[in-house]
């Protein structure tokens, strides 16, 4: 599913490309007048050198491949600033962004984004295992902990997100699966194609697939009778509002959110208020070493450490 990733790069370039190292590949950066930039997670190389540089026609022909030669069609997700491929990969666009104000507001609204100048692949990665010694920190006798991953971007926030909601759907000899649904805003967690995730989600997993996260809580808490509801990114004061209603209703709740340390996240004013409300009740840090493996720290909903160091 990885190297199905050579199908959107110039047919200059898919030579070279199909003799790198893919183990451990997490990012791919393209930009033009430079060579293509291979992240690792402690190292990075270059393909070629000064030979080997990105002009417009290669990015424009990469451009093509992404979109399906549809470039329109892909507006929506342009003005978002990625477009999610398959596989669930996340290429990041950078270029020329129009913008407008929101009527009657000085909000500024993307329209559009042009002279496109450089992407970001951010590769996929379904790591079976990673979150198996987390779960027993956020299992709560049949149910679980109201939780939450964070980490600077890049480290892994979904690839765990992702295997935690695998272990818990399928469950054990000691638990029963639990009903989990997955409102996949960005079709990261699940890499759904034609309704059918291509991430192993467990089998007591249900998705929704491409629908903003408050819309998408709201749907399947009417109509999925969920134990737990889980997401990718929350952000805003509207997502973290519906948690309140999620928890007074008796659902609960895995998520992500960008910070790079729990102080950060004990700032957030939306999180502040929570914590106030015993909203939620784990955070869980990833954190990645020197030597790009990963480790975890475990914290209470008062943002103190309960495990790891």
């Amino acid at each position: 599913m990885v190297k199905g990733l050579i199908t959107v790069f110039p047919t200059s370039i898919r030579p070279r490309m199909r003799k790198i190292n893919w183990d451990g590949l997490e990012e791919i950066r393209v930009r033009i007048g430079w060579p293509v930039e291979l992240i690792y997670g402690n190292h990075n190389e270059w393909l070629g050198n000064y030979d080997s540089m990105i002009d417009r026609q290669c990015l424009d022909e990469m451009l093509n491949y992404i979109t399906g030669y549809s470039i329109y069609a892909m507006e929506e997700e342009l003005k978002q600033g990625y477009i999610t491929f398959s596989g669930g990969h996340r290429i990041g666009i950078t270029g020329h962004a129009t913008y407008e104000n929101l009527k009657g507001t000085n909000e500024p609204r993307i329209t559009n984004m042009i002279d496109i100048g450089g992407l970001n692949i951010r590769i996929a990665h379904e790591r079976k295992g990673c979150a198996e010694q987390v779960v027993p920190f956020i299992r709560r006798d049949k149910s679980i902990y109201n939780t939450i991953f964070f980490a600077a971007p890049g480290v892994g926030k979904t690839t765990c997100l992702r295997d935690a909601i695998r272990i818990l759907s399928n469950g054990d000899e000691t638990y029963d699966g639990m009903k989990i649904c997955v409102v996949d805003e960005r079709s990261e967690i699940a890499a759904c194609v034609n309704g059918k995730p291509q991430n192993d989600l467990g089998k007591r997993s249900d998705i929704l697939d491409a629908c903003p996260k408050v819309v998408g809580m709201q749907m399947v808490l009417r109509s999925m009778s969920p134990e737990v509801i889980a997401v990718d990114e929350l952000g805003n004061e509207d997502e973290f509002l519906l948690l309140e209603q999620m928890r007074c209703s008796g659902v609960k709740i895995l998520g992500t959110m960008h910070a790079g340390e729990i102080e950060q996240v004990m700032r957030n004013p939306f999180v502040r208020e929570s914590a106030k409300k015993e909203t939620i009740e784990r955070f869980v840090e990833l954190v990645r070493l020197e030597n790009g493996m990963r480790e975890f720290r475990i914290y209470d909903g008062k943002g103190r450490l309960i495990w790891g160091k």
